[in-house]
């Protein structure tokens, strides 16, 4: 045996040139139970599809209040270039309608009482959004 190599059973750390078996975080002797490396592939698995899931879920979410916040950006830009010889008051409802010529137009007249085309009822809440509302 050369003086450089020693045995395999021998921890010798060749950097400190030291015998460091006793600092080493798992055993070194011949009689230690061997490591094993788990499996944990089912793990991973299981926990990709519950992640999966969550962000699946999260996703759909997200994509219904964005659907939401379109329809109300929609209604909003359709009442804001609508034509009004008034200033809306807030908490008020007021009545989109179609004249003869197919252009919006809003007004205080219930639909119940008119007998134009009604687009729909909107409420101008205190942010100044339009919201639609049933009468």
């Amino acid at each position: 045996m050369s003086k450089a190599k020693k045995p395999d059973q021998i921890v010798f750390n060749e950097q400190t040139q030291r015998y460091d078996a006793a600092l080493k975080p798992y055993a070194t002797n011949v009689g230690a139970p061997a490591i094993q490396v788990t499996d944990n592939s089912s793990w991973k698995t299981r926990n990709i599809n519950k992640a999966n899931k969550q962000i699946k879920a999260k996703y759909l979410e997200l994509k219904a209040e964005y659907e939401k916040m379109m329809l109300s950006l929609e209604y909003n830009t359709l009442v804001y270039n609508s034509r009004y010889t008034f200033e809306p008051l807030i908490g008020e409802t007021y009545h989109l309608y179609n004249d003869k010529h197919q252009q919006p137009f809003l007004s205080i007249i219930a639909p119940s009482d008119c007998n134009f085309d009604h687009i729909g009822s909107f409420l101008l809440n205190s942010e100044l959004i339009w919201v639609k509302v049933e009468v």
